[in-house]
């Protein structure tokens, strides 16, 4: 085998894509920083009982495990930065007051996630701890959707859940973990047949609405036939009730339900979202309220913080974009002429990019867009469009 050759679904990320993933990292973070969200830097590896506590199976699966030549421990590389920053709200912050956190880093699957998926995404998310009303939920929502269009993504359609129906059927039958995972699974893919088998036996109620749910998807229309279809249970009317006050403010976005959709990682608690495109073929964004996360980490009971969230995969993201013109920049000769060199350095202090061309490649091209020249006209040195 080649030296140079990577691991399957692990790839370089060359100039152009590069350039064009900086670029979105700094706008989507300028946009949670103009909401009042503050910049934190987990590290790429902890111990694995940090990583994985109160996170469920999907996140064990996905992460890779190391021993600490230090310690003796095992560590993981994180496959989600989700419970990295919730420890961060509830550990060290330690605050009682609303916060508001954003990231980004990268992130590594055991597997691809999704068909041509990397095994190393790039994750970019924010998470607001402290509030258990919709105002939240609502908020994050609103700065997921601004994020994308600040990414120029237009179109957007938000397709909403929670996680609170199937938690809600699942507790009053005193489903084993075993079963839950099952049914999970089942409706996750909407194996209507496999979950008849899995709810033989299950109180008929709790059966018929399990079995109902994976219809249950489409426009506002399916919250209708949910009130009627599904228990009459304060918690899940509750569920259906904001499901529809968020709806109703989601902008200009078109809004739908997938009720029996349980994707993701099992630390959700209620709403969950996830926002496409036409343009790309899984969802850009994924979010919602994973309230008690935190607790785990926390030495009082008080530290079981709601908390309300989402991220996206530059990675992804930057493939469902279009591309960035190149940049545009001034073409330099290269030389020792303290004139040339102060006139430069000038240029480059007023935020121009000054590209110097190396003796003998004046013909080559390169990643900027050179639409002026620096130029020496009696005994000066001027920019001038080429």
């Amino acid at each position: 085998m080649s030296a140079w050759v990577l691991p399957d679904h692990i790839a370089d990320v060359l100039p152009s894509e590069a350039r064009h993933i900086e670029e979105l990292r700094r706008e989507l973070l300028d946009t949670a920083r103009s909401y009042g969200y503050e910049l934190v830097m987990p590290p790429l590896l902890e111990h694995i009982e940090s990583l994985l506590t109160g996170t469920g199976e999907a996140l064990d699966l996905q992460t890779f495990k190391l021993v600490d030549q230090l310690s003796g421990r095992t560590l993981g590389l994180r496959a989600d930065t989700t419970p990295q920053v919730a420890r961060i709200d509830a550990h060290l912050l330690g605050r009682s007051a609303v916060t508001r956190l954003c990231y980004c880093g990268p992130v590594l699957h055991t597997r691809p996630d999704r068909p041509h998926a990397t095994r190393e995404p790039l994750q970019l998310g924010a998470e607001i701890y402290g509030h258990r009303g919709m105002e939240a939920d609502l908020e994050v929502l609103e700065l997921a959707q601004a994020c994308l269009r600040a990414a120029r993504v237009q179109k957007l359609q938000v397709d909403l859940a929670d996680a609170r129906i199937v938690s809600a059927l699942l507790d009053r039958q005193q489903a084993s973990p075993e079963q839950r995972h099952a049914i999970q699974q089942a409706l996750s893919v909407k194996d209507s047949s496999a979950l008849q088998a899995l709810t033989t036996g299950f109180q008929p109620v709790i059966a018929t609405a399990l079995q109902a749910l994976p219809q249950l998807y489409g426009d506002v229309t399916v919250l209708d036939r949910a009130t009627q279809e599904l228990p009459q249970w304060p918690e899940i009317q509750i569920a259906l009730e904001q499901l529809r006050w968020l709806a109703s403010r989601a902008g200009d976005a078109t809004v739908s339900f997938d009720l029996a959709d349980t994707r993701g990682y099992a630390y959700y608690s209620g709403i969950r979202f996830a926002i496409y495109a036409p343009q790309a073929s899984d969802a850009l964004a994924r979010g919602g309220r994973y309230d008690g996360v935190g607790a785990v980490f926390g030495h009082r009971v008080e530290r079981e913080r709601p908390a309300v969230g989402f991220s996206v995969d530059l990675k992804q993201l930057v493939s469902a974009v279009p591309a960035l013109a190149l940049k545009a920049a001034i073409r330099a000769p290269w030389s020792d002429d303290d004139g040339l060199r102060a006139a430069i350095a000038s240029l480059r202090s007023r935020g121009e990019t000054v590209v110097c061309v190396m003796p003998g490649h004046e013909s080559e091209i390169d990643e900027f867009q050179c639409d002026r020249e620096l130029i020496e006209a009696a005994g000066h040195w001027i920019v001038q469009a080429v």
